[in-house]
């Protein structure tokens, strides 16, 4: 119970922080694309009000030279300078040209331009403003930003961008352009954006949750193999520990016996402690492996050579029990694998199908290659196990109802450091149902 309330905070706390990520993300995101967009949406109205802008400053230019009398009485326009070869000079301004860009810029239907007093008021009486409408003559006016594009809003409806130009009397020119379009596309773009954005975060929330559970769910299996690991660890060391003790005592009840009136318990005791050492070093195996320490000194051998004496040290045994074992080798090439680590396999293979065996049963040791690989079976017929069993007898300390008493049975670890190295060879092995009866473990290994 503790446990799943400590996986459902986790949970909560991977689905706050992946939320606040990548809101961020998305905020930041958002904010960049919209004001790109935003920019890029009055490029074209910008850039009109800068044509105007320079068209009437450079008319208010010519004016102002005008008024200085750089221009000749005659025409009010500079005289054209006369080169040496005796034409004019392309570089003075033709005659009423500063006129005529005004006049062209004022056409432009987009445009409105309103002209100013020297206090930024707006002029009734001026001629040219006899064509502005009634609607844009309180718009907002500021003479401390010029050449500066602004943004101003009439009766909270219209929207128009802006730019103030000094004239050379003092006055001022106010040019408007209406962005109501655009206004109207950059802010259906916003809130679509936001949308966006907030069923992308909703989708994100899914999914994190989704993910986190996947994530977790390793680590609560891990979890609850390690809390499984202590426990049976603890328990199986336990048991030797107190036989040993328990005979140890029995032995200083009677100091002065002699050794021979105490060889059973010395026996028991010395049987026990093998136990132990064995279990101990399985678990360091199965530590070791766990934590992907298990080091293979590969090296190129004969596997059906090499195998053969350690068989036949166990054919001797099964023999002595009444029992068959039979060898059929034909994989008879070398592999490059730690001979030693198969050694172990094949013996912790062979004990089991010897303990699980009955007196007149066989046992059968193949290899042969398939598909490029090395393959290796041991074969018994001996009581065989079930679905279930075979689905778990690879689970550290997991043993099977017909093996239950410690006598015969082990400890539950042997298949599962088998596993391991296996794995480490980056090989495969499985257990199925012998094609008469007893167990079938069927061993692929890569040859390189």
């Amino acid at each position: 119970m503790n446990e799943e309330r400590q996986v459902k905070k986790q949970l909560k706390k991977n689905m706050l922080f992946n939320l606040i990520a990548f809101s961020i993300i998305f905020y930041i995101f958002g904010t960049f694309v919209y004001s790109k967009f935003h920019n890029s949406l009055y490029i074209s109205a910008d850039s009109e009000l800068k044509n105007a802008s320079m068209q009437v400053t450079r008319n208010n230019d010519i004016r102002k030279k005008r008024d200085n009398k750089d221009f000749s009485d005659e025409n009010k326009m500079p005289k054209p300078e006369e080169r040496d070869d005796g034409q004019p000079d392309s570089e003075q301004p033709p005659q009423n040209q500063g006129f005529e860009d005004i006049k062209l810029a004022e056409q432009n239907p987009r445009l409105v331009f309103i002209y100013r007093a020297k206090d930024g008021s707006f002029e009734e009486e001026s001629d040219r403003n006899s064509k502005v409408s009634d609607i844009v003559k309180d718009v907002y006016f500021n003479k401390d930003l010029k050449d500066e594009i602004y943004e101003v809003t009439i009766n909270n409806q219209y929207n128009y961008r802006c730019i103030n130009i000094g004239l050379s009397d003092g006055g001022y020119v106010q040019v408007l352009i209406n962005v109501d379009a655009e206004k109207s596309i950059a802010e259906e773009f916003r809130k679509n954006l936001i949308i966006a954005i907030i069923v992308c975060i909703i989708l994100i929330l899914i999914a994190s949750y989704i993910l986190s559970r996947r994530t977790l769910k390793p680590i609560i299996s891990s979890w609850k193999k390690q809390t499984e690991f202590v426990q049976n660890a603890s328990h199986e060391l336990r048991t030797p520990l107190t036989i040993i003790k328990a005979k140890q005592e029995k032995l200083l009840e009677n100091p002065e016996s002699k050794i021979i009136d105490k060889a059973e318990d010395i026996s028991i005791s010395l049987q026990e402690t093998q136990r132990l050492t064995k279990l101990i070093k399985e678990l360091m195996d199965i530590a070791r492996s766990d934590s992907n320490e298990m080091v293979l000194n590969k090296q190129i051998f004969n596997l059906d050579s090499d195998l053969e004496p350690l068989i036949m040290l166990y054919a001797d045994t099964a023999k002595s029990q009444s029992k068959k074992m039979s060898l059929d080798f034909k994989y008879g090439e070398t592999i490059n694998a730690d001979m030693n680590k198969i050694k172990q396999l094949m013996v912790i293979l062979l004990d089991n199908s010897i303990k699980y065996t009955e007196v007149g049963d066989s046992i059968e040791v193949k290899t042969y290659k398939k598909d490029g690989k090395c393959y290796i079976e041991v074969n018994d017929t001996g009581i065989g196990m079930s679905k279930e069993d075979q689905e778990h007898i690879f689970e550290r300390f997991y043993r099977s109802e017909k093996s239950r008493n410690r006598e015969s049975g082990g400890m539950g670890l042997g298949l599962s450091l088998a596993y391991n190295i296996v794995r480490a060879h980056r090989g495969m092995i499985k257990v199925e149902n012998n094609q008469t009866k007893g167990t079938k473990f069927v061993i692929k290994l890569p040859k390189n």
